[in-house]
């Protein structure tokens, strides 16, 4: 704004005057994409101390039925070695069947693993056989390896990070994301709200994660979010904070909704044609209309 006001005014502190006014503006703090690098440094995983003391796990869901009619996967990882057990299952099963898939496959092979998040349980002092006195030898030459990586990932990731803090009774934007299922042909509007607030932020969670104070429309939203997905609020006496609300998902997506059809036209690619029409969506300016494809906006 200062290189185009320059041409045809002055006035004293008109630089700063300018770069003060602009990071008040309530809608360029709510819809104006981040330059920044990402907020926040790495915070890597305590590496564990023995094996299976600690362990992640995932569901690899909707595969071909099997004989037996298994379509999923409960893959069980031990985070030290990366040893791995994977167990079949079923959609239908409940929780009391997966705990005892649990009891039988992985405590009744290595005991109960020690949870990462209950705290550090100190280093295992292992008596007995020369076999076990060497397989600690073992243990500890993996986790000095490991402590390695990881601080060298860590210094990888933070160079290309900043470490950002607010403090307790700052006022934050969140950020939100639109989720529309559909193809686009054309880029998103520029002026497309990228963020929702601003909120009070309660708490200091961790080292980048803050706990927020949301509305009652928000109640769905899990309150805590990593530094990342928040801007720093800029004050001005003049904001009206007061804007309607968007219909957002517990995921921070909210549905775009299309208003009214503005044009229509087939797009002939190599083999076949498609009808496409332009789009309003709800939220957006006219010039903000995108152009989508006739078949899906039907479907909505």
């Amino acid at each position: 704004m200062y290189r185009y006001l320059k041409k045809h005014y002055w006035w004293h502190n008109m630089k700063r005057e300018i770069a003060q006014f602009v990071s008040q503006c309530l809608t360029c703090q709510q819809v104006k994409a981040s330059r920044q690098r990402p907020a926040g440094l790495l915070q890597p995983l305590s590496i564990p101390v023995w094996k299976w003391d600690d362990v992640a796990m995932d569901f690899i869901i909707v595969l071909p039925r099997t004989i037996k009619g298994y379509i999923v996967i409960w893959v069980v990882v031990d985070r030290l070695t990366k040893s791995a057990h994977f167990i079949p299952g079923k959609a239908t099963y409940s929780v009391e069947r997966w705990a005892e898939l649990y009891l039988q496959e992985i405590v009744r092979l290595h005991g109960i693993p020690i949870s990462s998040s209950l705290g550090q349980v100190g280093e295992r002092v292992l008596l007995g056989p020369e076999l076990v006195q060497k397989t600690n030898g073992a243990i500890q030459r993996i986790r000095a390896r490991m402590q390695t990586a990881q601080s060298r990932q860590k210094s990888y990731a933070d160079n290309r990070r900043n470490e950002l803090e607010f403090n307790v009774g700052d006022h934050v934007f969140l950020r939100v994301a639109p989720a529309k299922g559909i193809l686009l042909f054309d880029k998103k509007g520029k002026l497309s709200p990228r963020y929702i607030g601003p909120f009070e932020i309660l708490e200091h969670v961790g080292p980048v994660a803050y706990k927020l104070a949301l509305p009652p429309s928000l109640a769905a939203v899990h309150n805590v979010f990593h530094v990342s997905i928040l801007r720093k609020y800029v004050y001005d006496p003049l904001h009206v904070l007061d804007p309607e609300p968007l219909p957002l998902d517990g995921t921070l997506y909210y549905e775009e909704v299309p208003v009214e059809i503005l044009a229509k036209e087939t797009k002939m690619l190599r083999n076949r044609a498609i009808d496409l029409v332009k789009v309003l969506w709800r939220n957006h300016q006219v010039e903000e209309a995108t152009w989508e494809r006739e078949d899906e906006i039907r479907t909505k």
